[in-house]
C-alpha cells in the first residue's frame, strides 16, 4: 500500500472522518502536518493560538490545567485514533488547556481553516461533528459529576472499567501519578483504593497491570 494510501485509511479510521469520501479525504491528507514528540515534551500550552485539529497515530496525550500554585489537573488522556483540541479548531479561539506528550507519539495537524471549510461545504459532516461534539460535552458533565459527588474509590472502580473500552486510559506513559492527578487524588490514595478493590475480590493488580476478576462486585463499588 501506498504511503497515501495508508494515510487516507488511517483519517478514514477517525470519528469525524469515518464517512467522507475518499477524494476529501485525500484532499484534508494534503494539509496535514506530522509533528512527533518525545516523552513529557508539550505540544501546545493554553491560550496559545490554536493551530488546528490534532490527532494521534500513536502515543498517549495528556491535556490538562494548572492551578496558580503549579498543581496539575489532567482533564484527558487520548491515545491512538483519538482527536483532541477540537473547539478551537472550531471556533478559531485560544487552546483551552495545555497539552504534553507521555509518550513518544505521531501526531497530525489539520489547520482550522481546512475544518472550517468542510463544515460549510459538507452539511452531513458538520453535523457529525455537532454530534461529537455533544458526547463529548455529555462526557465532561460526568467527570465533574464524578468528582464532585463520588468518593475515590469509586472513581477509581469507574476508571478501571472504562479502561477496558478506552485504551488511552492505560499503556506507556500513563503512570499511576497520571492517573492520580486525572482523579484529583494522589497516588498513595490511588494505591490505597486499588487495594481495597483487590480485597473486596474485584481484581487482582500488581505495579504494572490490572486484572478484573468480578465485573460485578467492580460494578457494585462504582455504583453503576
Amino acid at each position: 500500500m501506498k504511503k497515501d494510501d495508508m494515510l487516507i485509511a488511517y483519517f478514514r479510521s477517525l470519528v469525524y472522518f469515518e464517512d467522507l469520501a475518499p477524494d476529501i479525504l485525500r484532499g484534508l491528507v494534503s494539509h496535514a502536518q506530522r509533528h512527533i514528540f518525545t516523552p513529557n515534551e508539550i505540544i501546545f500550552l493554553e491560550n496559545e493560538s490554536a493551530s488546528g485539529l490534532w490527532l494521534v497515530e500513536q502515543g498517549r496525550v495528556k491535556i490538562y490545567k494548572l492551578n496558580p500554585e503549579g498543581r496539575e489537573h489532567v482533564l484527558r488522556i487520548f491515545g491512538d485514533k483519538d482527536t483532541f483540541n477540537d473547539i478551537p479548531a472550531f471556533d478559531n479561539g485560544l487552546n483551552p488547556a495545555n497539552a504534553t506528550a507521555l509518550s513518544d507519539c505521531i501526531l497530525w495537524v489539520l489547520p482550522c481553516q481546512v475544518i472550517q471549510e468542510l463544515i460549510l461545504r459538507d452539511a452531513k459532516f458538520a453535523l457529525r461533528v455537532i454530534q461529537i461534539l455533544s458526547r463529548r460535552v455529555r462526557g465532561l458533565i460526568r467527570q465533574i459529576e464524578e468528582l464532585a459527588l463520588y468518593s475515590v474509590i469509586v472513581r477509581v472502580a469507574r476508571l478501571v472499567l472504562n479502561q477496558v473500552d478506552d485504551p488511552a486510559l492505560s499503556g506507556q506513559g500513563v503512570t499511576r501519578a497520571t492517573i492520580a492527578s486525572h482523579l484529583a487524588t494522589t497516588p498513595q490514595t490511588i494505591s490505597t483504593a486499588l487495594r481495597e478493590l483487590e480485597g473486596a475480590g474485584a481484581i487482582v493488580f500488581d505495579r504494572h497491570k490490572i486484572i478484573i476478576v468480578r465485573e460485578d462486585i467492580l460494578r457494585s463499588i462504582a455504583m453503576l
